[in-house]
């Protein structure tokens, strides 16, 4: 029997580091529209009173999308709630500013996303399936709440001690982690639309805003993994590391851009810590066998394997790459029952290795 050792190793091994959702392209499109004017307080500047105004019409029209979005049959299958719809579509849609308006006391704003609804669902399925990405949308969305909630706080601190005790200085860190939360929104939008050196842009904004922001290294740190700019990605994960010693995701990410880089070896030590700081961190498994196999260490591989099918039972990539190993070993018929199993459960090159060999799944 053939292996599939003739596959090119980018495609057998394609590691993807932060966003899973294919680009959107969008087909017929609908317009939502929201007006938002905020009255400004003594302590507001025109920069503040717009980071506010902008933060609360993106609420306005992903609740209005949100509520559209429930009503959708597809969306209705997922079974999640208003706000879990709306958390999800936060980082999937972008918010364009149509028109705004400063008269030194209200600053209004008008803004719309447009969007196929059918495409946003798509991506709302990948995104509710994948759930580091959702919890990292959900940490957005929370860090947002907890600005605002900020900002809201010192202003009514103001309006009964006035300005001698009230802390500026608070007032305007709160304001640009509001603005921060904004921007990590776009890059994430961004990164969906494919357009990552965009994303990058955006999520540095957000890092000159917000720089004790741990999850937003991890954000750019996944960009630069995608635009295959290894040793960048690690500085960010390194900084990410250094802010939050246990982010375990952050740890798998940096396996693998030391892997791309060929430090397997080091990328092992980083799965180790992955794995120590989650057991059950599947992606660690798999991407620690790929690890051990490019060692030629492929027992040590298949015990991998085993541990990612024996926590998640349907993950494609731990039966393809088990079916890697076992060939490597000589044990053709077993490589050819995880291939079959890889297909089963989705895996486009076991599908089209068997499909090529005329052999059903």
């Amino acid at each position: 029997m053939g292996t599939l050792s003739n596959y090119p190793r980018g495609i057998i091994l394609a590691l993807v580091f932060l966003f899973l959702m294919a680009n959107l392209a969008f087909g017929e499109t609908k317009v939502f529209v929201e007006e938002y004017t905020y009255q400004a307080s003594e302590v507001d500047s025109k920069l503040s009173s717009g980071v506010i105004a902008l933060e609360q019409v993106k609420r306005l029209l992903l609740e209005k999308l949100g509520t559209y979005l429930e009503s959708e049959t597809e969306v209705k299958n997922f079974h999640l709630s208003k706000d879990q719809i709306v958390i999800l579509t936060a980082g999937i849609v972008s918010t364009e500013i149509i028109d705004e308006k400063w008269d030194g006391k209200t600053y209004s704003l008008k803004a719309k996303i447009t969007a196929d609804p059918k495409d946003v669902a798509k991506a709302i399925n990948k995104l509710r399936q994948d759930r580091q990405k959702s919890k990292e949308l959900e940490e957005a969305r929370k860090k947002a709440d907890e600005a605002l909630g900020e900002v809201e706080k010192l202003k009514k601190e103001w309006a009964i001690a006035k300005a001698e005790k009230l802390d500026l200085r608070g007032y305007k860190e709160a304001i640009n982690r509001l603005s921060a939360t904004d921007w990590v929104d776009r890059g994430y939008a961004l990164v969906t639309s494919g357009k990552n050196q965009e994303a990058v842009e955006a999520f540095t904004r957000a890092i000159e805003l917000d720089p004790k922001n741990a999850n937003t290294y991890y954000h750019r740190g996944g960009v630069y993994g995608r635009l295959e700019d290894y040793r960048r990605a690690i500085r960010d994960f390194d900084r990410a590391i250094e802010l939050n010693p246990r982010l375990e995701e952050v740890y798998t990410d940096r396996g693998v851009a030391y892997g791309m880089l060929g430090d397997y070896q080091q990328a092992i030590r980083e799965y180790d810590k992955a794995v120590e700081l989650n057991p059950k961190d599947t992606r660690a498994y798999v991407n620690r066998g790929i690890a051990y196999e490019e060692l030629k260490e492929h027992q040590q591989a298949i015990r991998n394997y085993n541990k990612a099918i024996e926590l998640n039972p349907k993950d494609a990539r731990a039966y393809l790459n088990r079916g890697f190993a076992y060939a490597e070993l000589g044990d053709h018929q077993q490589a050819l029952e995880d291939y079959k199993t890889a297909a089963q459960f989705g895996s486009r090159t076991a599908q089209h290795y068997l499909s090529s060999k005329g052999i059903s799944w």
